[in-house]
């Protein structure tokens, strides 16, 4: 199962960054029993957030689910340095809870937040198909314009 997902990260051009470490008191998972719990991760890219603002605003559709894309390979990067390197571990993805910054009259997050679960999808396979909440948010950590976190069954 690792390769496979390794061969999967290739064949989409992703190498997954260094867990980005949290940015305020919290921790960026938390093992309980067989769950992880992965803190809200936002669209870093180089170590900076690549989209700004909201949407409806400033930001359109396509940049938003680039967004939740980035949000999904950072919480995979999380994933993989709460289990050793190893994401073969992974059972299934349970929830994603997507969080987009949009205008009170933007209504397509579902939209936005499909970027990140088409993504886990398509690394993970089976096991990457999840439950997910996409909530609009006046505004997000940094000015970013989506945020997600995940639960995850693990081995």
């Amino acid at each position: 199962m690792p390769d496979q997902i390794a061969a999967r990260l290739k064949e989409m051009g992703i190498s997954l960054p260094e867990a980005a470490a949290p940015a305020a008191n919290y921790v960026p998972y938390v093992i309980s029993g067989n769950l992880l719990y992965i803190s809200g991760q936002l669209p870093l890219e180089g170590g900076k957030i690549a989209v700004l603002g909201h949407l409806g605003k400033n930001v359109d559709v396509a940049t938003g689910q680039r967004a939740a894309e980035l949000c999904a390979i950072n919480i995979i990067a999380q994933a993989s340095a709460a289990l050793g390197d190893d994401l073969g571990r992974i059972k299934r993805v349970i929830k994603l809870n997507g969080f987009v910054a949009s205008t009170p009259d933007f209504v397509e997050q579902h939209l936005v937040i499909n970027g990140a679960s088409n993504l886990i999808a398509g690394v993970l396979g089976e096991a990457g198909k999840h439950a997910r909440a996409a909530v609009g948010m006046a505004a997000l950590p940094m000015n970013a314009a989506v945020e997600i976190d995940a639960i995850v069954e693990i081995a």
